[in-house]
């Protein structure tokens, strides 16, 4: 066959190639196997010598006729490709506005934060102020000013973490550091009453820290709020009628409390409160164990030697005091098993409320 020939015989399967090409891709594949470097219509002006010189202008304007068409015949099919390329692209982008939008999910406040704050608000509303404290306490603050010297029983039940100092003393490995992470919110109540005349009416809320080991009803670290009144002419009355209104306020109007006899070493007398099931009603059930209540928090009258430590005259004024657990409350309010749930990070339970 004469090169004439297989030039166009070359050329009609190339320009055939061209039009059957899919996309770009398969186009370039058609451009570097003819008119690449080693491409077979480049082979011919490569091996121009091999051609007897009286035809090799003929064969050299074949071949660059043929090199003009393919090449045109390229680029026509790589426009027409890039343009269904782009436009398929634009369909695949489009935006269907039939179709429900993707909200950005908006974040809300931790539980345990949004009970502390709803707590503070109760008391807010009776005239209270929220005051605050330092987490890391010393050890007059968390006991002694709170009626409980260093050989007393009751700082057996509130073992806590003390604080070493740069030299890892080893007093405080043992225990006997004067610095401590405070065991409760109490130690701000000794602050408030020595930095502020009465009448005082506050609440405390804040980090705690205890050698607890964490199980279903117990935290390490765990959120309080404490409570303080001092005033002249306070008694176990308004203590009563305060935290029942703090209840029903909280849990529903339908919700009883009851007071038990107890015993803090910074009240007297003292008593805990229970608030009445809100699942049997007070019927007894499983989650309360029967007895149709549900223990809530901690309360008494101040002692006079914690009024008097504080530099309060105990013969014209007198008070009470309440602790709560954040955690425990929020447990109570939302039939919550275990208090460990609320500080595993898990959205699929945090968003239930």
């Amino acid at each position: 066959m004469a090169i004439s020939e297989e030039l166009a015989t070359l050329r009609e399967q190339t320009l055939a190639r061209i039009a059957d090409a899919s996309d770009t891709a398969a186009l370039d594949e058609v451009r570097v196997s003819v008119v690449g470097k080693s491409g077979t219509l480049t082979a011919y002006l490569r091996n121009m010598r091999e051609v007897p010189k009286e035809e090799r202008a003929q064969v050299g304007k074949a071949v660059n006729e043929a090199r003009n068409v393919i090449e045109g015949a390229l680029d026509a099919r790589r426009k027409e490709l890039a343009a269904a390329e782009l436009e398929a692209s634009i369909n695949a982008a489009a935006v269907d506005i039939t179709l429900p939008g993707r909200a950005q999910q908006i974040g809300t406040r931790h539980l345990i934060n949004r009970m502390t704050d709803e707590i503070c608000d109760i008391f807010l509303g009776l005239g209270y102020t929220v005051a605050s404290g330092p987490e890391i306490e010393t050890d007059y603050y968390n006991f002694t000013a709170l009626n409980a010297p260093a050989d007393h029983p009751s700082r057996s039940m509130q073992d806590t973490f003390y604080v070493l100092d740069r030299s890892g003393d080893a007093a405080a490995v043992r225990g006997e550091s004067d610095v401590l992470l405070r065991t409760q919110t109490s130690g701000v109540q000794v602050h408030v009453m020595e930095d502020q005349k009465p009448p005082i009416y506050i609440v405390a809320p804040g980090k705690v820290y205890r050698r607890d080991v964490a199980d279903p009803s117990h935290l390490p670290q765990f959120t309080q709020i404490e409570g303080l009144v001092v005033d002249k002419g306070i008694t176990f009355g308004d203590l009563k009628g305060t935290l029942d209104y703090f209840c029903k306020h909280l849990f529903g109007n339908d919700r009883k409390t009851r007071f038990r006899a107890h015993y803090f070493p910074f009240t007297e007398p003292s008593a805990e409160v229970d608030v009445s099931c809100g699942i049997c009603h007070g019927e007894g059930c499983r989650f309360c164990k029967g007895t149709g209540w549900l223990e809530i928090l901690g309360c008494g009258m101040v002692d006079p030697n914690v009024l008097e430590m504080s530099g309060i005259d105990p013969e014209v004024y007198s008070g009470f005091a309440f602790g709560v657990g954040v955690e425990r409350v929020a447990c109570l309010k939302y039939d919550i098993p275990d208090l460990r749930l609320l500080l595993q990070g898990d959205m699929r339970f945090l968003r239930q409320f």
